[in-house]
């Protein structure tokens, strides 16, 4: 039997040959399709946002109206609406910061003359310290008529749902589907972050920087793992075979026909041990040498 077989059938070479090929797959089906299915949200979300840079606003009912989600093309759209809001029924979404420090952001339901009524970001609040309520100004009462994105929900952990702390609903997540329910009102898809300047609102909530990040160097890193793994095993299966082979050479020329003139001066036989021990002295030097 070929010596490179019986190193293959090793239990050893076995195992990580197993190990390899299941790294392999891990990182060829979950972990670079992770990161760079990252990337391309990340790169479709910054396009959206170039996009709507330039672009007119459209009203929101043209977006929003008779949905029960947010479409994935309205994300980031701008949009005007004309109502007035619901001065009673502000929150606050809470854990929130603002060039590092703990802020609030600030709820208010917009009653728009569409028939709907959206849920309004109106800002920023700081504060001094999480869990201190700061006072701040609030939204115009009458007529207004406003300017602002479109986002999609945040998603609410069922376990921190809307509170009700310091005289407001409090919640972890903005989520109309859950701020609705606590207020009795019935809230349109996703919510509105304000542009500057704009009737009732506070420090402006900033666009994300347009940075695809490192997703996609990520995701070609581990495709490269996944290569690698395999490679690795058999470049270690092969050395140890020639490892295997130069140690029989030598062995094999230790032991040869004595009767043989030639063999005698050149082969002096050695046993296994001895061949090994001169191999890795040749590779590595000899001691007092």
């Amino acid at each position: 039997m070929p010596s490179w077989i019986k190193v293959i059938f090793q239990p050893r070479w076995i195992a990580l040959a197993i190990a390899a090929l299941a790294f392999t797959a891990l990182c060829w089906s979950v972990l670079a399709p992770w990161q760079l299915g990252k990337n391309s949200s990340t790169s479709h979300r910054n396009q959206q946002i170039a996009d709507s840079v330039n672009a007119e606003p459209v009203p929101a009912a043209q977006l929003l109206g008779g949905r029960t989600d947010v479409p994935k093309d309205a994300e980031w759209r701008r949009v005007v609406l004309t109502g007035q809001y619901l001065t009673d029924k502000q929150s606050l979404a809470r854990l929130r910061n603002q060039d590092g420090k703990p802020a609030y952001e600030v709820l208010v339901p917009f009653a728009a003359n569409d028939g709907a009524t959206y849920l309004v970001d109106r800002g920023f609040v700081k504060t001094p310290t999480g869990g201190v309520v700061p006072e701040f100004a609030p939204p115009p009462s009458g007529t207004v008529t406003l300017q602002a994105r479109v986002r999609a929900p945040e998603k609410t952990d069922p376990a921190r749902g809307p509170r009700t702390e310091a005289g407001f609903l409090q919640v972890f997540a903005i989520d109309p589907s859950a701020i609705g329910p606590a207020q009795s009102i019935t809230l349109a898809p996703g919510y509105l972050t304000l542009d500057e300047d704009q009737p009732g609102g506070l420090d402006p909530i900033p666009l994300p920087m347009l940075d695809a990040g490192p997703y996609l160097s990520y995701g070609l890193q581990w495709l490269a793992f996944g290569i690698m793994a395999p490679l690795a095993i058999g470049y270690f299966v092969w050395s140890e075979v020639r490892r295997r082979r130069e140690d029989k050479a030598v062995f094999d020329a230790g032991n040869a026909d004595p009767q043989t003139p030639q063999a005698t001066e050149e082969a002096p036989e050695v046993s296994p041990e001895a061949a090994r021990a001169a191999r890795l002295a040749d590779r590595y030097g000899r001691k007092g040498q």
